[in-house]
């Protein structure tokens, strides 16, 4: 048997990370039981669906790397399918056209609610001997009434629910569209789908669909429910926690490879290991081994875990998705050092590629001003001596090496009689604009000669300036 997983979300919205965490975990299960994954559009909502959607999960997807092999399937294409089916259930007297009216049905609610009972259907339509055609009505399934759903839960265990707790959903509404219980068991089961993850608040759902795949004569798949995620604040995670769309995450500048390993440890884990692989998260990752307790989404973790592998990828990777960012922010690299050497020589500085770029800006683009504390503190004149200086040295320098950088630097603190800080500091403010960097060698050398001595000496203009005002 070929193992199946789905992803099937509706296209009401952006894909979050409680999506794309139940996105990982299917795409997981079929990556390490040599089976297929598929992507379902469940797009019955047409009111609320989006083409816009539908683009934001699917670019989202791609992104994290979370290929499919089959799909993206659509069930407003399905329809017919769906149609034939209800029909089948109904000429098997398994469902049936139900006419009353939403005021009934409103007035029964809330005389059950004020009762103190669970709002359910009466079946007053269950036992019609006539069925009109041409009067307005829905089709609901005929719920065995008696005995119990037992399944097995990889997250939860053993969940059994009484027949005589759930009432006739409703299979088809009254414009002939047919609802998403329905529509999810038929695609399942044409699907060939073998294991159902998703969150658990369909876990009420699922006694339902297994009755329907009853009637239909259709093989059960396996369940695990998943819980959810919640905030740093312990409460349901929401737009205010920052739970807004996937690519947003690319857009703040964390690479796929650290919210896929946060993701996956959202309920899940291997012994006391943090960092995962996406070969690791095949090799070691288990349905079962899903904690059933919610999950916190922890900001801090996910800023740890980016800055791990923006240090630890090949750079010519993480180089690729830093170009994007340098686009973003407006700055042209085509003069200036190569990406890669960003890459290695900043990325331990910083949490995320939006930072790198911000950090890196003066590698590429020239300042008009220094930062005005930094230069306050360091750009006095007794600065201009170490500065014209080490102007004079680094220009007369053929090999911009790190050692040569580094030495002319030590012998103008020699030369001056003077610790390095007093060289160092103003050298520093001098080619970044304010007072904080890598090592200076290294920095000198991603600038540029060039735009090094040009900096340097606006610097001693900006120092004789304030010497003579």
């Amino acid at each position: 048997m070929t193992i199946k997983t789905r992803f099937a979300p509706s296209p009401t919205g952006y894909l979050h990370v409680g999506g794309a965490r139940t996105a990982l975990y299917s795409w997981l299960v079929a990556q390490k039981l040599g089976g297929e994954f598929v992507l379902r559009i469940e797009d019955t909502d047409i009111e609320r669906s989006s083409q816009e959607a539908i683009d934001a999960i699917m670019e989202g997807m791609k992104w994290l790397g979370l290929q499919w092999d089959e799909g993206p399937y659509f069930q407003t294409k399905r329809f017919d399918r769906y149609k034939e089916l209800i029909a089948q259930l109904i000429a098997e007297d398994k469902a049936y056209r139900c006419y009353c009216p939403s005021e009934r049905l409103d007035a029964m609610r809330e005389e059950q609610m004020a009762n103190g009972e669970k709002p359910r259907y009466d079946g007053c339509c269950r036992d019609l001997s006539e069925y009109p055609t041409d009067v307005d009505h829905v089709i609901r399934f005929r719920t065995p009434q008696e005995g119990a759903i037992t399944f097995k839960d990889h997250v939860r265990g053993t969940i059994v629910t009484q027949n005589s707790e759930l009432d006739d959903l409703i299979i088809q509404r009254t414009d002939g569209s047919p609802t998403y219980n329905f529509c999810v068991v038929v695609d399942d089961w044409d699907m060939e789908i073998t294991h159902v993850v998703r969150g658990e608040d369909h876990i009420n759902n699922t006694p339902r669909q297994i009755n329907i795949l009853n009637a239909l004569n259709a093989p059960i798949p396996e369940y695990a429910h998943v819980s959810m995620i919640l905030g740093d604040d312990g409460k349901k995670l929401s737009k205010r926690h920052g739970a807004v769309g996937v690519m947003q995450y690319r857009d703040d500048g964390f690479l796929p490879e650290a919210l896929l390993n946060y993701l996956v440890r959202l309920g899940w884990s291997h012994g006391d290991q943090e960092i995962f692989s996406i070969d690791e998260m095949k090799e070691y990752f288990s349905l079962d081994a899903i904690n059933k307790a919610a999950s916190g989404f922890n900001t801090e973790k996910l800023l740890w875990l980016n800055n791990h592998y923006i240090k630890t990828m090949d750079p010519q990777y993480v180089a690729e998705h830093l170009a994007w960012h340098m686009k973003e922010a407006g700055i042209d690299t085509s003069n200036g050092p190569a990406l890669t050497e960003i890459v290695k020589e900043l990325g331990e500085r910083v949490n995320t590629l939006k930072e790198l770029a911000a950090a890196s800006r003066y590698c590429f683009e020239d300042f008009s001003e220094f930062d005005a504390k930094a230069a306050k503190k360091h750009l006095r004149g007794v600065a201009l001596e170490p500065l014209t200086l080490v102007a004079a040295k680094l220009e007369a320098l053929e090999d911009w090496s790190l050692e040569n950088l580094h030495k002319a630097i030590d012998d103008t603190a020699t030369e001056l009689d003077v610790g390095m800080g007093k060289v160092g500091m103003p050298l520093r403010v001098a080619i970044t604009g304010a007072g904080q960097s890598p090592a200076l060698d290294v920095t000198l050398k991603l600038i540029g000669k060039t735009r090094c001595v040009q900096r340097i000496g606006e610097a001693v203009k900006f120092v004789a300036a304030r010497i003579n005002s």
